[in-house]
């Protein structure tokens, strides 16, 4: 088999921080080998319009400890497009990228597949914070976010308490609650509301409140996914039932900036490094993972029609925490 030339690298759909760790390593790792790597600006729709330029090792100094994505992301209604997906493959063509590494979720993946199908060779990486594809342990940025949360949450305690307040925190999660429940277990909240579980305010909210505060105690915590929303709400009705001073807030995306920790910077450049790995020895239209706590890769078919179910023990766990 001939060695592969020339690849590139892009990262799509919402920004995650690692993204630039992956990109890192993608590069360094391209160049050891001998491989010259091309980058491509605001994801698919940069491909589409040869938003297209050589890097080397050099390119990607000081962005380690960076969070966002230092190639952009940027949605692409085109590229969803069969002509869409043909001029991309010609535009990648045309620059002799033989190879490419996506660094994104699963819409992401779509494009990559529907690439591989059009001749140019994709791998995939997945990074975004919700933590909501199926065929991985990890993605990259969910430990970052999940520590922003963490941070946040310990603060507006710190406050709550000195007041005797319930607090609710809407956390990122449109259709996964990974988030909202983990910082439920590190934050001690009372309350978790998450998309995978349908819930009673009576029972689910207000009671352990109530029964918190009847054990003697000072700050009450309800956190909720933004895909149940309604935090707002939310806390007007508990301090309407309960007369507790409630407030609300919503994290929003500071969830996705920030430097990314240890796990976050090591891992990306570990799935970073078996991508560019994996085009080297002629694979396409897979997927770098993690699986049993070790990376590997899987078909991009196989890794879309898995789907994450949240652990019936975390929420287990929440609920006794709580007491």
């Amino acid at each position: 088999m001939e060695k592969i030339k020339k690849i590139g690298v892009l990262t799509s759909g919402g920004d995650a921080p690692g993204m630039n760790a992956a990109v890192r390593s993608v590069v360094r790792t391209a160049v050891y080998n001998g491989i010259e790597v091309m980058g491509i600006r605001k994801g698919y729709n940069g491909l589409i319009n040869g938003d297209i330029f050589e890097m080397n090792a050099r390119s990607v100094s000081e962005t380690l400890q960076r969070g966002g994505t230092v190639l952009q992301t940027a949605r692409s209604k085109e590229f969803a497009t069969p002509e869409g997906v043909a001029r991309a493959a010609e535009i990648a063509k045309i620059f002799g990228i033989e190879g490419l590494v996506v660094i994104g979720g699963d819409g992401s993946f779509r494009g990559a597949r529907d690439l591989a199908k059009a001749g140019i060779r994709t791998i995939g990486i997945p990074a975004t914070i919700d933590n909501d594809i199926g065929c991985t342990e990890y993605c990259i940025g969910y430990d970052t976010a999940l520590n922003t949360v963490k941070d946040a949450i310990d603060k507006i305690r710190d406050t709550a308490s000195s007041h005797e307040r319930s607090s609710v925190i809407e956390v990122m999660g449109r259709d996964a609650g990974y988030i909202a429940v983990m910082a439920g277990i590190a934050c001690g909240a009372e309350a978790v509301i998450i998309p995978e579980k349908k819930f009673d305010f009576d029972e689910d909210v207000l009671r352990p409140i109530i029964e918190g505060k009847n054990r003697g105690k000072s700050h009450y915590l309800v956190i909720v996914a933004e895909g149940v929303g309604g935090a707002l709400e939310m806390a007007e009705e508990i301090e309407k039932r309960t007369g507790i001073e409630t407030t609300a807030t919503i994290l929003g995306h500071i969830q996705r900036g920030g430097s990314p920790t240890v796990d976050d910077r090591v891992y990306a450049s570990e799935m970073g490094l078996k991508a560019v790995e994996a085009l080297m020895e002629g694979k396409s239209n897979r997927l770098i993972v993690m699986q049993d706590h070790k990376i590997t890769d899987i078909d991009i078919d196989e890794g879309l029609a898995m789907k994450k179910e949240m652990n019936p023990d975390l929420i287990r766990l929440c609920k006794i925490m709580s007491w």
